[in-house]
């Protein structure tokens, strides 16, 4: 199966790999997924979508074991506040649904920021944009194909 996250990776020619595993609504968390793969939970970054004070939608892209700390988020994207979007608009804002929110190949190319500490990892987990499989990525060229910054965000 190819989703449009994969198939923007194979248009670019950057090297990744996919891997699937069964999923159920009740463990489709990112420590879930990185039990499901048999991967350290660090290195399993979960997509969270979020607004600032001036009404723009931002990416940050965090080890699934950690929370996105509002105030780094805010510092690393100049805004004053952020508030994470409510579930119910993610799959309008993103064309993806809870559990299967990948930061390639969202509807719009927001601003994105991936947590610093991916750049300790040789390689990353991100979901392929579908529950149920994931996207195993250098995590300089995820930044990369999603013009992404790196950041202090957990």
């Amino acid at each position: 199966m190819k989703t449009n996250a994969i198939r923007i990776l194979e248009s670019h020619h950057i090297e990744h790999a996919t891997i699937e595993y069964q999923f159920s609504e009740e463990e489709i968390d990112a420590v879930s997924v990185a039990h499901k793969i048999g991967a350290e939970a660090e290195t399993v970054f979960k997509t969270l979508v979020a607004r600032n004070d001036e009404n723009e939608i931002l990416v940050f892209v965090i080890p699934g074991n950690f929370e996105l700390n509002l105030k780094k988020a805010a510092k690393a994207s100049g805004s004053k506040n952020i508030e994470m979007i409510k579930v119910k608009e993610l799959q309008l804002l993103t064309g993806y649904i809870r559990g299967g929110c990948s930061p390639i190949g969202m509807k719009k190319l927001f601003r994105t920021f991936i947590d610093e500490t991916a750049q300790l990892q040789d390689k990353i987990y991100c979901s392929a944009g579908v529950r149920g499989m994931q996207i195993n990525i250098a995590p300089n060229d995820l930044c990369g194909v999603i013009s992404a910054k790196f950041a202090d965000l957990i």
